[in-house]
């Protein structure tokens, strides 16, 4: 069971984080030094790594889930419902990292490779809300892993 949760919690650390660093940190900073175009550019490299580790994430998040879920907790019928809440959270993760991967980053690399920064910069737009409302996502479902069965049976 340890290993299920160290790979969990790991996995959910380095995609949260991962946003946290982009979106709070990375961002500004490059708003501030680099001129439009050279920002689009260095975001379509960093969208190219971090998303690679995304998918990795997000395949370790779901087998560790499950087999903790099947193999420890004795299935869906015996977990508590911050287990639950935890699980649609993730879930609502997994779809918008799909629709931002397939539609808007798609579109932004198209949009870079046409050198048309301007619509490139709409698409790195949407990115950057979707992005936003996944790390709020991300850290609520952290806190419902971490702390849910404290305080979940409490409402």
């Amino acid at each position: 069971m340890g290993l299920w949760i160290a790979v969990h919690f790991l996995a959910a650390v380095f995609w949260v984080g991962g946003m946290y660093f982009a979106h709070q940190c990375l961002r500004p900073a490059a708003e501030l030094h680099l001129a439009p175009p050279q920002r689009l550019v260095l975001w379509r490299a960093v969208l190219r790594r971090f998303f690679s580790r995304v998918w990795m994430a997000i395949a370790a998040l779901l087998i560790s889930g499950y087999m903790m879920v099947f193999i420890y907790f004795g299935g869906f019928s015996k977990l508590g419902l911050h287990v639950h809440l935890m699980q649609a959270s993730g879930w609502l993760m997994i779809g918008l990292f799909l629709h931002v991967y397939f539609g808007p980053y798609r579109r932004l690399k198209e949009r870079l490779n046409e050198e048309d920064f301007a619509a490139a910069g709409v698409q790195q737009a949407k990115i950057r809300k979707f992005v936003g409302i996944n790390l709020i996502l991300g850290l609520v479902t952290m806190l419902l892993g971490a702390t849910g069965r404290y305080w979940v049976y409490n409402f």
